[in-house]
């Protein structure tokens, strides 16, 4: 009897062991299925910023993540307010994704915050991401926070205003104020052109509702307008192609997206490019690379892009140069 009741118990314990081993298979089996969690934060909704995030998800893509596949996107737009940004934000740190990506500067930052150096941030086509406050260098970024950056050429795009409007005397150079981005690349362009000898004025909108009012200011102070990358100025950009085609005064954006919304031409760093490196840098973070000294990588080849139905507008004639670069390698908008 005691021999029978010891193989029981033996037997018992055998099914115990057995019932906890295989939990714990199936635990790290489904462990090692678990899909990622990417945020998406992006500051508002314009063609600019929307490149980036197709670029993203398509960098993403390259790497191996599929969404719906083996990867979540939990994408969200702020729609250019500072509070969604923070409450957004603050969700995707409550959820634990496991990375974010911030398009735009204060969307970047807003995640910065809520990640408190812990959830990798991705940044998206980020302008100055040292002067904004989220890298200690672009070699060596230094925390959890690493991505692209979105500077453009101006010398360049000084360079083609002058070539194709060489009699300009004054430009008037717009920008947001609360954009740091845009009040980046507007200083820096100033003091290009300042070094050239170029007379400059600057005009601030503080929101997009100021531009009808600024703009009809500036076109009546300047030969040329500069339009910076600069998510207010990029959002209405339209407002103020209308105003400056009334007073026959060209606008030269600085992105792509800008000229096809009315500019004349640029010579512009495609923002998809931007969002689809910073892409494959998110999946090469999921992978396990560290963001403390993943440099902040810039994609520097820029092309020409020109609107022709805006230089029969203003009855300008673009310099064949430029025409014939851009039908080879840019884009034309007609």
């Amino acid at each position: 009897m005691k021999r029978m009741y010891a193989l029981i118990a033996a037997l018992a314990a055998f099914l115990i062991f057995a019932f906890f081993a295989t939990n714990k298979d199936n635990d790290t089996h489904s462990s090692k299925a678990k899909i990622p969690t990417v945020g998406i934060l992006q500051l508002v909704t314009h063609p600019a910023l929307d490149q980036i995030h197709r670029g993203f998800v398509d960098g993403l893509k390259e790497y191996g993540y599929t969404p719906g596949k083996n990867i979540k996107i939990d994408f969200q737009n702020a729609q250019g307010d500072q509070s969604n940004l923070k409450t957004m934000s603050t969700k995707f740190a409550n959820e634990n994704v496991d990375l974010m990506a911030g398009i735009a500067t204060p969307a970047a930052q807003a995640l910065a915050n809520a990640a408190n150096k812990k959830t990798p941030v991705i940044l998206a086509g980020i302008t100055d991401p040292k002067g904004g406050g989220l890298v200690s260098s672009d070699k060596h970024p230094g925390g959890n926070i690493t991505g692209t950056s979105g500077e453009s050429p101006l010398k360049e795009q000084l360079d083609l205003l002058k070539q194709i409007l060489p009699n300009a005397k004054t430009v008037g150079i717009m920008y947001t104020s609360s954009d740091h981005g845009g009040q980046y690349n507007a200083k820096k362009f100033a003091k290009l052109c300042k070094q050239r000898g170029i007379n400059y004025k600057l005009y601030t909108i503080s929101s997009t509702n100021d531009m009808q009012q600024v703009a009809e200011q500036a076109v009546s102070q300047v030969d040329a307008i500069y339009a910076p990358q600069d998510n207010g100025i990029a959002s209405a950009m339209k407002t103020l192609v209308n105003v400056a085609n009334k007073a026959k005064i060209p606008v030269i954006p600085s992105a792509d997206t800008m000229v096809k919304d009315g500019g004349l031409a640029s010579y512009a760093i495609n923002q998809y490019d931007l969002g689809k490196v910073a892409g494959e840098m998110a999946g090469q973070v999921l992978h396990g690379r560290k963001t403390a000294d993943f440099p902040v990588a810039y994609v520097t080849k820029g092309k020409y892009v020109i609107n022709q139905k805006e230089a029969q507008i203003l009855g300008i004639q673009l310099p064949q140069s430029i025409v014939e670069q851009a039908e080879k390698e840019g884009e034309v908008f007609k």
